[in-house]
């Protein structure tokens, strides 16, 4: 007997309402968000010493919390991300702001929509930005960057200053993500959950892409394949409980970045 056959559509529908139904993640403070988001990355090899940074819209407009500087990502708890203001002058919390930051706030002005950055170094990204190639997307997992990941071909120089924002957002759009040459990636989303995954999924993604390329050519997949993939894999429902299965791999280690 021939099994049922339904519209895709009806498919994708269930699946988001089982995603509603069953998938619940703690109720996480912003400070916790941001301090788990940090130890995710360090324990996906995206620490770079003191380089690289997370932040996440404040309380107030205008204001962001983000890691005292002069830490790594693996030191983060709770207790030692700071608020700063547009002006990165801290508002609350112990700390160093980091001055690097200032080409966030270039983005958060420019992209309401925008709750939470991160900029790493990752050393497949790193890899990939010496070449001058843009991230391809030609594979399921690495469908959440298809047309949603810009690429700066020319590095601005230490983004400590306002023109380094402005050329980073201008190059950064619409898009999710942007590969930045001779320097590493970016991703700019509505929540800090979504922002890890995909931290952590683009540098999968550019270790697969140097991996095929010492095989052989890259071969494209279906548009309209890769746009459905992408919806599918960036539901917030499926994004949250990634970032929780993420986090759970922390906490079984340590409570501290909770703390």
């Amino acid at each position: 007997m021939d099994p049922i056959v339904r519209d895709k559509s009806e498919y994708h529908a269930k699946t988001s309402a089982n995603m509603e139904r069953f998938f619940k993640v703690p109720d996480w403070t912003p400070q916790q968000k941001v301090a788990l988001a940090c130890r995710i990355l360090a324990s996906e090899n995206h620490e770079s010493a003191l380089a690289g940074q997370i932040t996440m819209r404040g309380p107030r407009p205008g204001t962001y919390w983000m890691l005292s500087f002069g830490l790594g990502f693996d030191e983060a708890m709770a207790t030692n991300i700071v608020l700063c203001d547009d002006d990165l002058n801290l508002l609350e919390g112990r700390g160093f702001v980091n001055p690097s930051n200032r080409f966030h706030l270039w983005i958060y002005r420019h992209r309401p929509q925008v709750n939470a950055i991160i900029h790493t170094h990752p050393p497949y990204i790193s890899a990939l930005s010496l070449v001058g190639e843009p991230l391809k997307v030609a594979h399921m997992d690495t469908t959440m960057f298809f047309d949603d990941c810009a690429y700066l071909p020319e590095w601005p120089g230490v983004p400590i200053g306002d023109e380094e924002g402005r050329i980073i957002h201008e190059a950064l759009g619409k898009n999710r993500a942007i590969l930045l040459a001779h320097h590493g990636q970016l991703v700019a989303c509505a929540s800090m959950e979504e922002a890890t995954v995909l931290a952590v999924f683009i540098e999968r993604a550019a270790r697969m892409q140097l991996l095929a390329r010492s095989v052989g050519e890259i071969r494209p997949i279906n548009p309209e394949h890769a746009k459905e993939a992408h919806d599918y894999r960036l539901k917030p429902k499926a994004v949250g409980a990634t970032f929780h299965y993420f986090a759970r791999r922390i906490l079984k280690q340590s409570e501290e970045a909770l703390s």
